[in-house]
């Protein structure tokens, strides 16, 4: 009876460090994002969605051609990075699960996975800023690819290693193909969860700043040439959170939040898939 009044007491004692060290940093987190919304909120206007940067300080201006650089970079980055991923992650999963290939890439990509942006930024400065003679779009692309490949990877074998194997099997059966297998078969299973993991790395990549600085720097005028510096959300954050401005550091502000909740709505939307993929 004691033993057990002990192991009790021992467990109420590691579960309340448990509330304690989860309530600790959810309260964190609730002033973080209470203070970015009163903060972000007031500068919601529809010049912040239609109007570029202000170049002189006190000029008005808005965020128009910071968010339409994200957004183009972002969608040329996973337009790169989301197919090599899904294509490494399916021979990692569906040919080669036991091969040394296998084996060295899985240990390649759990690095990527943990290494830091700004590291991928000056690799890309040095083999691609560097030799072209100045910032570019482009760059900026390709080193948020690089973030994208390896969250895709990761999630698309994990995705294809919990298709049953007897669906292969049976489908094999029938004389299929293995590749018409795999596409009709494994990815319609893991539909969601591929779909998940491509959700994932655009999150994952819609907020980075330090990539960007070194290749795709800054602009302050509207510029859909990828040859050329252009802007984005996370660069006109930080430069203008750092400026002594009122009206930048209120833009910086609304930046912020917007970015925000772009993730929010796209971790939502994945959470949502894994939830239904799970529940079927």
């Amino acid at each position: 009876m004691a033993l057990y009044d002990t192991r009790r007491r021992s467990n109420a004692i590691a579960m309340g460090l448990c509330w304690g060290a989860a309530g600790f940093g959810i309260l964190f987190l609730a002033l973080i994002l209470a203070a970015l919304l009163w903060n972000g909120v007031k500068g919601l206007s529809p010049a912040v969605f239609t109007q570029m940067t202000p170049a002189p300080p006190g000029d008005g201006g808005g965020l128009a051609n910071a968010i339409a650089g994200s957004v183009l970079m972002t969608a040329l980055a996973v337009l790169v990075g989301a197919p090599i991923g899904m294509l490494a992650g399916t021979y990692m999963a569906e040919y080669g699960r036991a091969s040394a290939l296998t084996t060295i890439v899985r240990f390649i990509n759990d690095i990527l996975l943990s290494a830091p942006s700004i590291v991928i930024g000056l690799f890309v400065y040095e083999v691609m800023v560097a030799p072209m003679g100045h910032f570019s779009a482009l760059a900026g692309a390709v080193s948020l690819a690089v973030l994208v490949i390896p969250v895709v990877v990761r999630t698309t074998e994990d995705m294809l290693l919990l298709v049953p194997g007897p669906l292969r099997e049976a489908s094999a059966a029938l004389g299929l193909p293995r590749s018409y297998v795999i596409r009709r078969v494994a990815f319609r299973a893991a539909r969601a969860g591929l779909i998940t993991g491509v959700l994932l790395a655009i999150a994952r990549v819609s907020g980075e700043t330090a990539p960007l600085l070194f290749t795709a720097l800054n602009n302050q005028f509207w510029s859909s040439n990828f040859n050329a510096p252009m802007a984005s959300l996370p660069a006109v954050i930080f430069q203008f959170a750092l400026s002594p401005y009122k009206g930048w550091q209120q833009l910086a502000w609304t930046g912020a939040l917007l970015i925000t909740i772009a993730v929010l709505a796209l971790s939502v939307g994945a959470r949502a898939l894994s939830a239904q993929r799970t529940s079927k």
